[in-house]
């Protein structure tokens, strides 16, 4: 139990305070792709998928820990991760984005927290069980691309590095635009960590490092995975609900952990305090944590359990489900943000030229 709590809240203090410093927001990445044209933190995201499924698949050759990818429930995939995907819209962060800004003190964050992780304990363990269970059932046998083509895993991450490395490259060589800074107040280690602007795709290489150290950290502990957010947030309320030891493990620790690292880097770069939302955002949070606890749970994964850890390790679930939340922050984008912007502008147009 020790070396569970120890290791799990150490790996997840670490990912909450390079996801904090490095403002590492799925949502608005991929709501920047449609809206902005803006791929930077996609691309930050390929490039933590590629050094993780290097890494992981490294120690796997070497027997250091285990993997199996299991079944494909395409449907559920599917559905679940558009669902998800409209979910983060509303909430304004994904699952990970929503427990490390929690940490930083939005409360709207904490709203949406408590809205994931109920949904996602009533699809594990309450009323809608059947509903998951039955969706889940239709399924392929093989989840692992490499075993469904018969060739080896290697291309493909050998083919994915390549494009991720072209992109990067591609990416680095555009003119940079000046943004004005602050004069720095810090200097030294305490400038690097607290202060200075750190890039996306600097931020992508910790993250993926860290996914990489989460997976032996987690299977010395007989959780046989790496990083993972919906479970563990949904046995954090199972356990305080019914007292059952059996929900803590390893990513329990983990989630608390993010929360621990970013309050830490907040309250070092002196960005912590609590910030209450209006009534509307308030309600639209907490909606979009329900439909991100169904939509997570339902596709056995969230931006991170799908879109970082099963990408990496070359399943069809991880890449299927990374398209449809995508598609589903496009969508839910398009009606919160789009298309009122189009009505506003209508409306002021139709003023000007009826004055």
């Amino acid at each position: 139990m020790f070396q569970m709590i120890v290791t799990g809240l150490l790996c997840g203090a670490l990912l909450g305070f390079v996801m904090q410093r490095g403002r590492f927001c799925l949502t608005g990445g991929f709501r920047d792709m449609y809206i902005a044209k803006d791929y930077r933190m996609f691309y930050a995201l390929l490039i933590a998928i590629a050094v993780q499924s290097i890494g992981v698949y490294t120690l796997i050759q070497f027997g250091a820990i285990e993997f199996t990818a299991g079944g494909f429930s395409w449907m559920a995939t599917i559905i679940g991760s558009f669902i998800f995907g409209i979910g983060i819209v509303l909430a304004g962060g994904c699952a990970t984005g929503t427990w490390y800004r929690a940490g930083e003190g939005l409360l709207g964050s904490w709203i949406a927290l408590f809205g994931y992780m109920f949904m996602s304990a009533v699809m594990k363990s309450g009323v809608l069980v059947p509903i998951d269970q039955s969706m889940k059932s239709v399924q392929t046998k093989t989840n692992s691309i490499a075993e469904s083509t018969g060739i080896s895993v290697w291309v493909y991450i050998a083919i994915f590095t390549a494009i991720v490395l072209w992109l990067i490259i591609r990416e680095l060589k555009k003119p940079k635009i000046a943004i004005p800074t602050m004069k720095p107040k810090r200097t030294g280690l305490s400038h690097l960590l607290f202060e200075k602007r750190w890039h996306p795709f600097f931020t992508a290489l910790l993250i993926g490092g860290i996914a990489i150290l989460a997976w032996p950290l987690s299977e010395a502990t007989g959780r046989m995975s790496g990083l993972g957010i919906t479970t563990p947030s949904a046995n954090i309320l199972q356990f305080l609900v019914s007292g059952d030891q059996q929900y803590i493990n390893w990513g329990v620790f983990l989630v608390l952990g993010i929360f621990l690292g970013s309050f830490a880097a907040a309250k070092g770069s002196r960005e912590f305090r609590f910030r209450m939302p209006d009534v509307k955002t308030g309600i639209s949070s907490f909606i979009g944590g329900n439909l991100m606890g169904f939509g997570a749970s339902l596709a056995g994964g969230c931006s991170i359990g799908n879109g970082l850890v099963m990408t990496a390790m070359m399943t069809w679930q991880g890449w299927v489900s990374l398209l449809f939340i995508i598609l589903g922050t496009w969508t839910a984008s398009y009606f919160v943000f789009v298309r009122p912007k189009a009505k506003k502008n209508t409306v002021v147009a139709d003023t000007t030229v009826t004055a």
